[in-house]
């Protein structure tokens, strides 16, 4: 099998255990592809920003660009033009890009990272995303990881948990909180990418945070700081959180003080308060209170000496 440098948890030590040794490869870390695009599957721009802060905190730098040519409709995705302080401008064309982060650079078992960080293509989807796999090939890719976020009903005053999950079975097995992907309906790019990925082999999972809908515009930063979080334990990563955390906390106040200035928005959001509180109260579910005689029994038994279960058993 093969061998990689790191923590042997969760993601990362599945990936040790069952990625096939290639011929000729050495002992080296995990190598992740980690993908994020602008557009309709990055509501507040929060899946873009937190791979951005990815590739920050971990020194990426820029690898390559997709040809941009070939993917873009500059009448639907306008190129946009900026002006240097003595007046001359500059043009910034919608493209792909790949970060690369070294294994090891800024912690001793950080995997290998590639990050795609880009716009949703206007044309050629099925060629944008062999390009991209035809690179996870060749840069020997382990497993892929694409995030997004979503505008959902959900206030912004609840932890904004991301949804997560994966078709490959055995990582849903080894991942605490990973589920079967359920969604069929019109996708993005991230969909697409998703299910081709894993048509080619790639151990692949998806991230996805909310972005509550009254508040959709960007930046989003609580929304992003549970992305980030999110993939800071997937990858086996330490990362620096207090800017965000404030960010989030200062995002927070911001749209509570504006929530007040407005008694509908104000009774809406409470709406959405008691639904999520209502949601995660526990539930006396067959399998809980099963367990919760088992623990029953334990602790008597335990009381007893052990005596109740061997009379018990005398029955």
């Amino acid at each position: 099998m093969s061998e990689f440098s790191g923590v042997d948890q969760s993601f990362l030590g599945w990936l040790a255990t069952h990625t096939p040794t290639l011929s000729g490869r050495t002992s080296r870390a995990a190598r992740v592809m980690v993908a994020a695009f602008e557009g309709w599957s990055d509501a507040g721009d929060a899946a873009t920003d937190a791979i951005e802060e990815i590739a920050r905190q971990t020194n990426a730098e820029l690898m390559t660009e997709l040809n941009q040519d070939d993917y873009y409709d500059y009448q639907v995705t306008r190129p946009v033009v900026t002006r240097n302080a003595d007046g001359t401008s500059q043009i910034a064309w919608p493209s792909t890009r790949v970060f690369h982060s070294v294994a090891g650079q800024t912690q001793p078992d950080q995997p290998e990272l590639f990050m795609i960080l880009g716009t949703e293509p206007s044309l050629r989807w099925r060629y944008f995303v062999k390009e991209i796999l035809d690179y996870a090939e060749e840069w020997d890719i382990d497993a892929i990881v694409i995030t997004g976020a979503l505008l959902a009903d959900v206030p912004h005053s609840r932890p904004l948990t991301p949804s997560k999950s994966s078709a490959h079975k055995e990582l849903r097995e080894t991942l605490k909180g990973y589920a079967q992907p359920t969604y069929e309906g019109p996708t993005g790019i991230t969909g697409v990418l998703t299910t081709a990925s894993a048509s080619r082999g790639f151990p692949t999972v998806s991230a996805w945070v909310t972005v509550p809908h009254y508040v959709a515009q960007a930046p989003s930063p609580k929304a992003q700081l549970a992305l980030v979080r999110e993939l800071e334990e997937l990858l086996g990563l330490r990362l620096d959180m207090n800017l965000l955390s404030d960010d989030a906390a200062a995002w927070e106040r911001g749209v509570d003080e504006l929530a007040g200035e407005d008694p509908d928005v104000a009774a809406y959001i409470e709406q959405l308060e008691k639904a999520r509180d209502t949601e995660q109260l526990p539930e006396a579910s067959g399998e809980q209170i099963a367990k919760d005689f088992e623990r029953y029994l334990k602790r008597r038994n335990d009381d007893d000496g052990g005596t109740a279960s061997q009379g018990e058993g005398t029955h």
